[in-house]
Order: structure tokens, then C-alpha cells, then sequence
């Protein structure tokens, strides 16, 4: 196992939409790429190519077809982050192949978005096994080998600032994206409170509808209210480059953080030129601090707990 010269990115969720577009992106920015998801296919059959972004033609393997093919490093990994074994798999063939790991991309999603009496059980379970659980074990995987690399590192993870009109609607879906923004807070201060300095996990959302193929049944009027997916890996990469102190711990909009690096024209990411797609966020979030927020009292620790029984 030779150690990759250039940084190394996993992103989990990356066979079509949003996820292949970070993918394709992060490899256009000098990293390697390792681009998991379940679907794998023949990407050499392929025609033509490369398939609609969008559509089931995109899986893992065209994406790193697409990689390649442009100049870029990137290895395709089947993982099903329902399934812990899998993701360990997945983390730890990723750190076999490229000798490392630096940033941690958590796409992976399932949706239904429906009122709790039209949300079954099965539902229910699959957004959080897919949604909560994946990213948790996925997170769990991979800290071994930030560990293994003196804590320097990024995660980022595709979920929302905490706000109540997000649950109005979508209760399981949104009971689980929250938790997923919980676990970007408490890992950050986690790291906070360890002196882990060089690392930062961050949460991002679109602040406007983006093409995907979860809005692939827009009509054609409805187009002028979505943007181009390279706007969510812009404010990616404008995440994995700003300073620890100012990312850890964030729950981020593609378009707010944007404008934060000091991006004023959006112009370029609008699907129909000319257009000024619809805001679907707040435009002010609640502040989730409180005034004893440093007051932890008596600390806690149940693995300290366990060792003495």
C-alpha cells in the first residue's frame, strides 16, 4: 500500500445528482476520489456516455469512468450503509487503496415525505438506517483513520440547520436529518473539547431547490426554481478550504456560505438562465446556544463507567 500524494475524499452517495457532481468536482480540484454508493453497473457498455447525471445509468461506476477518463484519480466502492460490516468495509478499502483518508462526503439519503399516519413503519425504518445510522457508522469507520493521521481532517454532511417549519409535513423524514445535524454539533464539540484542532465536520443544505433526480418530475415552468448542482460543490470546497474555527460545528446553506467567501453572482447556477429560482429556506435560523453553554457539570463518561463495574 503506496500513500496517495494528494488528499483523499470518500464520498458516500455519490452515484448520480449531487453526490456524482462533489465527486467530479473534489477530483477536478487535485483529489482522489473514492465514490460509493449500491449501484454498480458494466460503466464500459455505457452509450453514450456519460448517461444522464440523474438517471439509474449513473452509478458508481460511470461516475469513476467519468473521473478517469478526465484526467482525474477516482475508485468506485459498492457499500450499503445499512449495513455497518459493509461501511467498515468501504472506509477501510478506501484507506487500503490511497494509504489515507482527509475528507469524509456523507450523501447518502432516503426520503419520503409524508405525514406520520401516511409514513409505515418500513418507511420509517429504511430513512433511518439509511439517513442516521449510515452516517453514524460511517463516522465510527472513519475516525480510526483520522486518528491514524494525527486528527487533521474534514466531514462533511449533507443535512439541515434545526428549525421547526422543517418538520411540518415530513416528520420521520425530517426526525431523522436533524439527527444527523445533532451529530455535527456534538462531534464538533467533541473535538473541541479533546484540543483536536485540525479537524471540522460541517452540515450543508441547498438553500434553493437543486437538480437531482429527486426533483426530476419538475415540470418545465417549475425548472426556473432549481439551480445546477455545481453550487452545493462550490460551498463544499469552499468549506474544505476555510479555517477549522470557522466551519466546525456549522450547519450551512450552499448559497449563505457562498456568499460568506464572498460570491455575489449566482447567475451560473441557475438551471434557466436569466431566472431567480425560489428561496425554499429561512433566511434566519434560531440560535441553539444557551447562556450555560460551557456549564457541563459533572461530566459524564459511560465507557469510564462500564471499566469500573
Amino acid at each position: 500500500m503506496a500513500t496517495s500524494a494528494l488528499q483523499v475524499a470518500l464520498v458516500v452517495g455519490a452515484s448520480r445528482g449531487i453526490g456524482r457532481q462533489v465527486a467530479i468536482d473534489l477530483a477536478k480540484h487535485g483529489y482522489a476520489v473514492v465514490v460509493a454508493a449500491k449501484s454498480t453497473s458494466d460503466a464500459s457498455s455505457v452509450n453514450p456516455f456519460p448517461p444522464d447525471p440523474n438517471s439509474p445509468l449513473s452509478t458508481i461506476s460511470t461516475v469513476e469512468r467519468e473521473i478517469r477518463e478526465a484526467g482525474g484519480q477516482a475508485t468506485a466502492i459498492a457499500c450499503d450503509t445499512r449495513d455497518f460490516t459493509s461501511t467498515q468495509r468501504m472506509v477501510d478499502q478506501t484507506v487500503l487503496k490511497y494509504g489515507r483518508l482527509d475528507v469524509l462526503v456523507y450523501n447518502s439519503g432516503a426520503i419520503w415525505w409524508s405525514s406520520v399516519e401516511n409514513t409505515p413503519m418500513s418507511r420509517f425504518q429504511l430513512m433511518q438506517r439509511v439517513n442516521v445510522e449510515g452516517l453514524y457508522g460511517t463516522v465510527q469507520a472513519a475516525l480510526p483513520h483520522f486518528k491514524a493521521n494525527g486528527w487533521a481532517g474534514r466531514i462533511i454532511v449533507v443535512s439541515p440547520p434545526i428549525y421547526s417549519r422543517f418538520f411540518r409535513g415530513k416528520t420521520a423524514y425530517a426526525m431523522g436529518k436533524a439527527g444527523m445535524s445533532i451529530l455535527t454539533k456534538g462531534l464538533a464539540m467533541d473535538w473541541e473539547r479533546e484540543g483536536k484542532t485540525n479537524m471540522a465536520i460541517t452540515s450543508i443544505w441547498p438553500a434553493t431547490a437543486i437538480q437531482s433526480a429527486a426533483t426530476q418530475a419538475f415540470s418545465r415552468e417549475q425548472a426556473t426554481d432549481l439551480r445546477k448542482p455545481t453550487i452545493y460543490s462550490d460551498a463544499i470546497l469552499a468549506m474544505l478550504r476555510a479555517p477549522v474555527s470557522q466551519v466546525n460545528g456549522c450547519l450551512e446553506l450552499d448559497e449563505d456560505f457562498l456568499r460568506k467567501t464572498g460570491v455575489t453572482d449566482f447567475e451560473k447556477y441557475n438551471l434557466v438562465p436569466a431566472s431567480q429560482p425560489r428561496r425554499i429556506m429561512p433566511a434566519d435560523f434560531p440560535d441553539l446556544t444557551v447562556a450555560e453553554q460551557s456549564d457541563e457539570g459533572r461530566r459524564m463518561d459511560s465507557t469510564k463507567l462500564r471499566s469500573r463495574m
